[in-house]
């Protein structure tokens, strides 16, 4: 399998992208508990325009979200085929979806049937911050994500994170309008309300990018422009 990774490592060069691999095992909902692992693509984000969203969404952020969330999307796609050429069975969990094609049961929990960050934490890539970010090591929060889940493994998984190095830090719980987060630190097993609720947030995101940028859509970005661990 060791020719695969380094096909992974080729299709998301390492100065844009954080690649991980996962176990994953008894952690899926039953319909993909065959699904055993998994990989995690970080892509990190051009910081000029993330360090301009500190008060919220502009037209720039708004096309480059979609351009990066459509390239993470056809790497998801490049990499299934690779695996499925190496008789590896997979499902490719994109960027982000449609919200039009969202749901009933997203619209009532906001939780999508996969959770990247999840994977990614699992993957030794980051852990998960006060206002609900991945954050990495290498790029903080700049990034989006994307995940494969695989029914085989095919090289060493990364060590999980699985707590919290935000420590006493609340930049992002100070700088969010919405005020989501409760400032309870996540770790393993932690249900996301009792840390940040995703309605309030959704809720002012819709808003902002109404004021912002004239679209009704939950995009907003504040707290990943803030958020230290990712300045340079």
């Amino acid at each position: 399998m060791k020719n695969i990774i380094e096909e992974i490592k080729k299709i998301c060069p390492r100065d844009l992208y954080e690649v991980g691999f996962a176990s994953l095992s008894g952690l899926l909902k039953s319909e993909y508990s065959k699904y055993k692992y998994g990989i995690s693509l970080a892509r990190k984000l051009d910081d000029s325009i993330i360090d301009n969203i500190a008060n919220g969404p502009t037209d720039s952020y708004y096309n480059y979200y979609h351009e990066i969330n459509n390239e993470l999307n056809k790497k998801t796609e490049e990499i299934s085929m690779l695996l499925n050429a190496g008789n590896i069975e997979v499902l490719p969990v994109n960027a982000t979806t449609d919200e039009s094609k969202r749901d009933e049961n997203y619209l009532k929990t906001l939780c999508y049937f996969h959770s990247h960050k999840m994977t990614a934490a699992r993957a030794g890539i980051g852990w998960i911050g006060k206002t609900d970010l991945l954050i990495t090591s290498r790029f903080g929060p700049r990034v989006r994500l994307a995940s494969i889940l695989m029914t085989k493994k095919i090289g060493n998984v990364g060590s999980p994170i699985n707590e919290s190095q935000c420590g006493n830090c609340n930049i992002c719980i100070d700088n969010c309008p919405a005020h989501a987060a409760t400032g309870k630190l996540w770790k393993a097993g932690v249900e996301r309300n009792e840390f940040y609720d995703p309605f309030k947030c959704r809720e002012f995101c819709r808003m902002i990018s109404k004021e912002k940028i004239n679209k009704e859509i939950s995009l907003c970005g504040i707290c990943i422009s803030v958020c230290p661990k990712g300045k340079i």
